[in-house]
């Protein structure tokens, strides 16, 4: 496993680098630690990640109790199979809480060539990607959160039009996260694959390692990352408080 990954992944579920790297269960309780991811960070009832052949578990007391007791000796293989989050789901439900998403992660370790075709490059830093701000069109490139953020992006033009944009945050001092925004219009064109590419190679030669992650259901934005030369790394359960009614 990356060395980095594994010890990003170890602050992140509050356990030690050698639970990450072994083949057991783990469950501890949760606590933001220094060097965490923080993208859309929140408190943390229940976060559960699959990884290495095993499950994660980090949460407050109560739900990690509920989780040693009915899942020590499960088999990470299938554990995200509906009939396990739907019990879950009833279980947060009793605490005021709901399964938010199921993301699965992929990063990347090699920079690789990349073809620009007649597309115009362009690279945004810093105060460069202000401009963005409140623009629904690129919300996946750049999320303007404060905890983790946006540090670079790269847009691909064709006759002054923005065809794509991918951006990357500051997610932890070692991991930053890709995200890409690609004009409807001009989908399906290898747009999306190759500005990850090229932010890719760019977060690669500044030291950090890449990561990007999608929806379990997004087929289309999985497929941008696997050409874009990232594999498949882990896969994260996150939670949020039930909103309430009157």
């Amino acid at each position: 496993m990356n060395s980095i990954l594994c010890n990003q992944i170890a602050i992140d579920y509050c356990c030690s680098g050698n639970d990450v790297m072994d083949r057991q269960n783990h469950f501890t309780q949760h606590r933001f630690l220094e060097g965490r991811r923080r993208f859309q960070e929140n408190e943390c009832i229940l976060k559960i990640a699959v990884i290495n052949g095993k499950v994660l578990f980090t949460g407050n007391h109560e739900m990690i109790s509920w989780c040693r007791n009915e899942y020590a000796g499960v088999s990470s293989d299938w554990f995200f199979e509906v009939k396990n989050l739907r019990r879950l789901n009833d279980r947060l439900h009793q605490e005021g809480y709901q399964i938010e998403m199921l993301h699965p992660f992929y990063i990347s370790e090699q920079r690789t060539a990349v073809h620009t075709g007649d597309c115009v490059i362009r690279w945004y830093e810093g105060n460069e990607i202000e401009q963005f701000r409140g623009d629904e069109r690129y919300s996946k490139a750049f999320s303007f959160d404060e905890n983790a953020p946006d540090v670079l992006g790269v847009a691909a033009l064709h006759e002054g039009q923005i065809l794509g944009i991918a951006g990357v945050s500051y997610d932890s001092p070692t991991m930053w996260q890709i995200g890409i925004d690609v004009n409807p219009a001009h989908r399906n064109a290898g747009i999306g694959q190759m500005l990850v590419s090229l932010l890719k190679n760019e977060v690669l030669r500044r030291g950090r390692l890449p990561y990007y992650g999608t929806s379990i259901s997004h087929i289309a934005s999985q497929r941008v990352a696997l050409g874009a030369g990232f594999c498949p790394a882990w896969v994260e359960l996150v939670t949020s408080k039930m909103c309430i009614s009157h």
